[in-house]
């Protein structure tokens, strides 16, 4: 009874499991020792489960999974409802729509679900091969259990995550991809242990005791903590460390070596993969909080409506004593209670007309918007203008929730290196004993700085401190040599080509260099790393390799050279290593670094440290006692690291350069027009990103520049931040510059005075940041009181905390792998091409989507209201005017495919204008569409709408008018399709009216639907279905023939087209008075689209009219005018396509639009517009009378 109690708990997930901290393999699942000792833990087997359902669960999984949306559960209890009470309309009107929107959703996602159990199966079926009981075994992937030894071959994906224990290569070295993990499509070179690298065979692996001891899984890739036992016979055990460099990762791919051996450690679902596979934090856009309160409101609506008839129908029935003389009901009616006032007749009164207006609740809202936005995020995906040809890279969308948040951005915090940059490091020049040095065409190195020493032995010792220099730059590293030899093996001796392996770009790049001017890093191993300097082959022995870490700023290797010298040697930011300096020539490399920064370079120092047998010996053994622990080794590590990376003589420092991406000036520039905020946050130090903050126009000249730098005493932050205060509050363009120590404290004492300085300024630039500070920093904004849309773009894996913090996260396919795009929400691989996301995407995304909302809750208001009007007409019987067809078919079939059709492909304003308009941008912020204004005009419109379609036919039909020719009134069926008819016309022409795209898809959903109602009504209304079924379902033949007795009748057209043109006359009205008094920016640009209009302008030659009817703010209406030819004038000249337009009156300027108003003197001098004086000229512009004027054109 207990085990059956216990499995259930399992099962249900309710039993609190003792997890070790640790764990324990068995490698080849046997026992190293006779009385090893050691608690068993239960591990999964290796299957891969992606699926959410089984044929057994999944009715009840994917029903429960889909009522737990507030719409489809809502109309459950509605549809329960009406087989409960006494309902007035048949319940098939909800549970028709309900089963049909639950289907089309189940249907979608058990097709997903299907196409996941086949990717399982094949991969779970894979064939592997394991060793056990002493021989090698062929089996499936699902079969491989924890401890197996497992054998991949070249090309093979790891089944599970492994530590491997030896390769082909007798070093046991092999390079694997991982990017089917992050996406990297380099090779990543990964070794065993030098005491398992020889087992090269299964008796050698079958006779090796060892133990694994490492962490629980966890979702970082690359990150990995264990170290591994090994018992030699005499039963002596030895500690090793394990690495991430020891780990292969399910998913990764063998490369280079024809067969890998690893020990499995994760299987299953626990491996990196798998845990990494789990959906991150939901995100929700502003689009879908506002229409959250747009569906609680129509709930309140709905329940005030309902009270309201409840209330009315009691009071009517206590109040009026007509009822009693009806003597063909009343008595009966009496005599059964249905007149008494209790909770019973009550409750059923209110649910009944509850039932009768819940349609004003649309259920396929709900998927459609999903139907839109997962079609919306392939076209994402699709778009050729946001495709990187250079890198064969298109874009890709992670998420389709937030398509419209896209056009909502009001803060972008990017990062610099990667994202604004190349990512693509070019060695420039370097300092080395205080001298400079500039590279010459790759080769060489040539001084610039004047020696004190021209004597030869200054000479010898300059050469000799280079050659030193150069060979802190070929050792000191993680750099890999890669080459491909025939036999699929990597050979140093090989004379194929070198082809250099590295993270960083940075390394790489001081690597070629060190190679281009004499010292060749030839590769090396786990134990030795050689070089050759000009014709000689070195061999460095490699004693410890301390890793880079983000606090510590630097790392070191530990080598031991040819003569037996000990040499720590470290690289580094200038802030760590000229600190840790003891000796070299401190002050002028400091000097040095900041000139290269101010250029723009990315900055390094080299030191080293002479380190003597004793002392190393010392840190061995504080380092193998890190190594080996399982709690906090990095901790550990990083202190023992602080104490060797102390003392150190300053070599000299390098300099690379990154070049901008192209177009990022004009992206920041449209952004900022766009009212975009952009933020930079990056590592690098002050001068290099204020450098490049200027040459990519995130500071522009006109700015004042605020620094908040080097700061340690939080009451000095606080009194610069309340004077940066007042200089903001009184105007002007200013850029605010902020460094991560000042940052800090800021943060953490004065974090609304940095805000109130932040938010005022133009541009905000933040240096020497950690992640975590670009996390706390989108934070700051994102949380202040007027709670702006964020959005955080970045390349690395220093960019993720920022991504995921921000409301929307977007990841450059960079050279710095791929973690800033696995957890981004968009990803493309340039800068410039947030143009299109933002200014054309986003907008289109928006407009889409809000429309949709909007239209829904219009639509359904504008149809259900009559049966509110109706109530009253009715003595609040709760008798429907609709018969049940039309109530079951308005939302599926009447109006559901051209709005659909409209939130995929609607384009309100063309991509050229959006893209050259980012003012445009503007007029969609705040969630402009969703706002209270926006929302009461449709709610309006709805019950307006409403009112027509039901009036208009009561004023047409009232006192009983015989419209036939047979002088038969119409009944009530007859009456509620002539409001249906008006409604599915009416609804279905305004939306006609807002489209502003129409393609052959838009305009073949209007006509399907319009032809589609009366196609659909007339099968049903021309058909006695019961007789033709036999189904109780049409057991009413109520509305037999009534479609077609209604329409035969020509003063029901006249209803039809009176009640169109009353519709849309007040919205007519209303959209020529905004048109014409009171034009958004996007009608303007309307209006002034391009034509082929050509004039002469007296004094400037020919023009070409660009755009006409152009209002300014002060009402003149002006044309304006591009240059066709070349204008010279005595102080220099204008190219083709430079403007002329009215900036502020009296004042003119022209303006060169893709030259930013700058133009070119003869001397080759740039002007800008603010001094630019070529003259006075005339211009030709329309008054608001639209006469045609000439005044005087200044160029200032």
């Amino acid at each position: 009874m207990a085990s059956v109690y216990r499995w259930i708990t399992d099962t249900l997930g309710i039993t609190e499991k003792d997890v070790p901290e640790n764990r324990t393999v068995l490698i080849g699942n046997r026992s190293p020792v006779e009385d090893f000792v050691y608690i068993p833990q239960k591990f999964p087997d290796n299957t891969v489960i992606s699926s959410k359902y089984t044929l057994i669960n999944f009715l009840p999984k994917n029903l429960f999974e889909q009522f737990r949306r507030i719409a489809n559960f809502y109309f459950l209890i509605v549809a329960l409802l009406q087989f409960v009470i006494d309902s007035p309309v048949s319940p098939i009107t909800s549970v028709l729509p309900l089963v049909f929107v639950i289907s089309v959703t189940g249907i979608k996602q058990g097709y997903e679900d299907w196409l996941r159990h086949q990717a399982d199966f094949e991969v779970n079926n894979r064939p592997m091969r394991v060793i056990r009981d002493g021989e090698i075994v062929d089996t499936r992937s699902s079969d491989i259990r924890v401890g197996d030894i497992v054998r991949c071959k070249l090309n093979d994906e790891f089944p599970c995550d492994m530590i491997v224990l030896s390769s082909e290569n007798p070093e046991g070295e092999c390079y694997v991809t991982t990017a089917n993990l992050d996406g990297e499509t380099n090779l990543k070179m990964h070794r065993s242990l030098p005491v398992t690298a020889l087992l090269q065979n299964v008796e050698s692996l079958n006779s090796f005791k060892g133990v694994i001891e490492c962490e629980q899984p966890h979702t970082d890739l690359y990150k990995f903590i264990g170290r591994m036992k090994t018992f030699a016979p005499n039963r002596q055990e030895t500690v090793y460390p394990l690495s991430p460099e020891n780990v292969l990762l399910r998913g990764a791919r063998l490369k280079n070596v024809k067969y890998v051996f690893g020990v499995a450690v994760n299987t299953g679902e626990q491996t990196k993969m798998a845990l990494n596979s789990k959906s991150k934090g939901q995100k929700f856009s502003c689009l879908e909080r506002s229409m959250n309160k747009y569906l609680g409101v129509m709930l309140i609506l709905l329940v005030v409506e309902t009270l309201t008839c409840t209330i009315a129908k009691y009071t009517y029935d206590a109040t009026n004593h007509v009822l009693k003389e009806h003597w063909y009901f009343y008595p009966s009616a009496l005599l059964s209670g249905d007149y008494d006032i209790d909770v019973q007749n009550v409750l059923g009164t209110f649910l009944s007309f509850l039932v009768l207006f819940n349609y004003i609740i649309p259920i396929s809202l709900y998927v459609t918007l999903e139907l839109q936005k997962f079609t919306g995020s392939m076209f994402f995906a699709w778009d050729i203008d946001i495709y990187d040809e250079a890198t064969n890279q298109r874009a890709k969308a992670n998420t389709s929730d937030l398509n419209e948040e896209l056009g909502q951005v009001e803060y972008m915090f990017t990062d610099k290196t990667g994202t604004l940059t190349e990512n693509n490091m070019q060695f420039r020049q370097c300092s080395v004993d205080g001298i400079k040095y500039e590279d010459v065409n790759g080769v060489s190195l040539k001084m610039t700085t004047e020696p004190e020493d021209f004597t030869n032995s200054g000479k010898e010792h300059r050469r000799e401190l280079l050659h030193e220099f150069l060979l802190c730059m070929g050792l000191c590293h993680t750099v890999h040599v890669h080459k491909d030899s025939e036999n699929g093996m990597d050979s140093i001796d090989s004379k194929a080509p070198l082809d250099y392996q590295a993270s960083s770009p940075d390394e790489k790049a001081l690597v070629e260099a060190a190679a281009s001017y004499g010292v060749k890093f030839l590769g090396g191993t786990s134990e030795y790393i050689e070089v050759q300097v000009d014709s000689d082959v070195e061999r460095y022995e490699l004693l410890h390799v301390l890793e880079f870490d983000p606090t510590r700023k630097c790392m070191s290797v530990i080598v031991k050279t040819p003569t037996g010298e000990i040499r720590l040697l470290c690289k580094g930011a200038e802030s760590t290593i000229l600190h840790k300096s003891i000796s070299g020539n401190v002050d002028s490399t400091l000097q040095h670094v900041n000139d290269y920064a101010v250029l723009g370079l990315r900055t390094l120092c080299f030191a080293y440290r002479i380190l003597s047998p004793e002392v190393y010996e010392e840190f061995h053994e504080q380092l193998a006692e890190a190594s080996s622990s399982l709690e906090n080794r990095e901790e550990k590590l990083n202190a023992v690291f602080e104490i060797a990376e102390q003392q150190l003589h300053l070599v000299g420092a390098t300099a690379v350069e990154d070049e901008l991406q192209d177009g990022v000036a004009d992206t920041i520039a449209k952004l900022r027009e766009a009212g975009i905020k952009v933020w930079v946050l990056t590592g690098d130090k002050q001068e290099t990103a204020v450098n490049i903050s200027h040459s990519c126009d995130h500071f522009k000249a006109n700015m004042s520049e605020l620094y908040l730098v080097k700061q340690k005493d939080p009451n000095e932050i606080s009194r610069m931040l309340t004077d940066y205060s007042k200089m903001v509050d009184g105007g002007g363009n200013y850029a605010f510059v902020v460094d991560g120590p000042s940052l800090a404290l800021a943060l953490n004492f004065h974090s609304d005075k940095l805000l109130q300085v932040c938010i005022k300024c133009v541009a905000v630039l933040c240096c020497r940041m950690s992640p975590l500070q670009k996390a706390q920093t989108v934070k700051l904004v994102k949380d202040s009181p007027t709670k702006p849309t964020t959005m955080a773009i970045g390349d690395g894996a220093n960019d993720v905390s920022m991504i995921q913090e921000a409301h929307v996260g977007l990841g450059i396919m960079g050279k710095e792998g791929r973690q800033a795009v696995r957890c981004s929400d968009y990803a493309f691989a340039r800068f410039r091409f947030l143009q299109k996301i933002l200014l054309v995407h986003g907008p289109w995304y928006y407009i889409r989507v809000a429309m949709t909302v909007q239209y829904f809750f219009y639509k359904n208001i504008a149809f259900i209201t009559a049966q509110f009007f109706y109530a009253f007409y009715t003595q609040f019987s709760q008798q429907t005017v609709f018969e049940s067809f039309y109530l079951t078919f308005y939302n599926i079939t009447c109006t559901a495919l051209p709005i659909t059709i409209y939130g995929i492909f609607e384009q309100h304003l063309p991509k050229k204008m959006l893209l050259e308009n980012p003012l445009l941008y503007k007029e969609i912020s705040k969630n402009a569409k969703l706002r209270l204004w926006e929302c009461f005009y449709w709610c309006i419109l709805g019950f307006y709408h409403a009112f027509l379609f039901y009036y208009v036919p009561i004023w047409l039909l009232g006192d009983d008018i015989g419209l036939k020719s047979e002088q038969v009134n119409y009944g009530i069926w007859s009456f509620g399709t002539i409001i249906f008819t008006n409604c599915v016309i009416v609804v279905n022409i305004k939306l006609i009216i807002e489209t502003c795209h129409w393609n052959i898809l838009a305009v073949a959903s209007m006509v399907i639907t319009i032809v589609g109602y009366p196609t659909l009504a007339s099968i049903y209304s021309g058909i006695v279905w019961f007789n033709a079924t036999g189904w109780e379902l049409f057991s009413t033949t109520s509305l037999y023939w009534v479609f077609f007795e209604v329409h035969k009748i020509a003063a029901m057209w006249f209803c039809i087209l009176l009640s169109v043109g009353m519709a849309f006359l007040p919205d007519f009205v209303y959209k020529m008075i905004m048109y014409y008094y009171y034009p958004s920016q996007s009608q303007i640009e309307r209006q002034m689209s391009p034509s082929s209009q050509r004039c002469m302008c007296q004094g400037i030659g020919p023009f070409e009219l660009l755009r006409s009817n152009c209002m300014r703010e002060d009402g003149v209406f002006c044309s304006i005018y591009q240059r066709s030819d070349r204008l010279i004038t005595p102080h220099g000249s204008l190219d083709n396509g430079s403007l002329a337009y009215i900036f502020d009156n009296p004042n003119f300027m022209l303006h060169n639009m893709k030259e930013k108003a700058q133009v070119l003197k003869q001397e080759e001098t740039k002007i800008s517009e603010e001094n630019l004086d070529i003259g006075t000229y005339e211009l030709m512009y329309h008054n608001s009378k639209n006469e045609t004027k000439k005044i005087q054109l200044s160029v200032l």
